[in-house]
């Protein structure tokens, strides 16, 4: 069963209503799913108000959806308070669009986010530090490995940093269309690509996020 807990939908970026992505993750057997549209302080009550609403519905079709939001671009000093924000806007799961490659995210975002227990998870975090890892580690906050190409680049040395100081990992997928979706098997392709043994992979793939959605669910 496949948990994916990094996608978008319209409210943000994404071409699908929210309840049309629940349905096509629950047609192809996904136990749980996130909407993680991107937010900062302009819009991050609306995100998270108008993604409760399907995340509701979706609920009928047995799949788990959580309602939350990717805090994206927003100044690393000014991280915690959008954090805070996300959490009294009623926000289930943060993620944090960390420092990929290929896009111009400001310095010391990874590293703002890795030190707030707040966040659940630092999307793409590119060329993390070891430093950073260890926060994350410390702090819980899982780091992802992503199936997106344009931010899949640094999978590998995410990886490598993770395993170095017990850094917990997830693979997601950060949807934006329909083709975005995968299926288990291809997250355990992608998650031993980036160099994990089978074991890691079946820690990213199905441990981690289901003890995110666990912890989630009992808060």
């Amino acid at each position: 069963m496949r948990i994916d807990l990094h996608t978008h939908t319209l409210i943000s970026d994404g071409v699908l209503l929210p309840i049309e992505l629940a349905r096509r993750a629950a047609v192809m057997k996904h136990e749980a799913l996130a909407f993680t549209d991107h937010a900062s302080m302009s819009n991050i009550e609306r995100v998270v108000r108008e993604a409760k609403k399907d995340a509701e519905l979706a609920a009928e079709w047995g799949i788990k959806v959580l309602a939350g939001c990717e805090i994206t671009h927003v100044p690393a000093k000014r991280l915690d308070q959008v954090v805070s924000a996300a959490r009294r806007a009623g926000a289930e799961i943060i993620v944090v669009h960390g420092e990929t490659i290929s896009e111009p995210v400001e310095n010391g975002t990874n590293h703002a986010a890795v030190n707030n227990p707040e966040v659940d998870i630092l999307a793409h975090p590119g060329l993390i530090t070891l430093e950073d890892a260890q926060a994350a580690a410390d702090n819980g906050v899982a780091l992802e490995i992503t199936s997106r190409p344009s931010h899949g680049m640094t999978n590998g040395h995410v990886a490598s940093m993770a395993r170095r100081v017990g850094a917990r990992l997830i693979v997601n997928t950060d949807t934006h269309a329909p083709g975005d979706l995968i299926t288990e098997e291809r997250a355990m392709t992608i998650a031993m690509g980036a160099g994990m043994s089978e074991e890691e992979a079946v820690k990213a793939v199905r441990d981690v996020p289901q003890d995110i959605v666990r912890r989630i669910c009992g808060r």
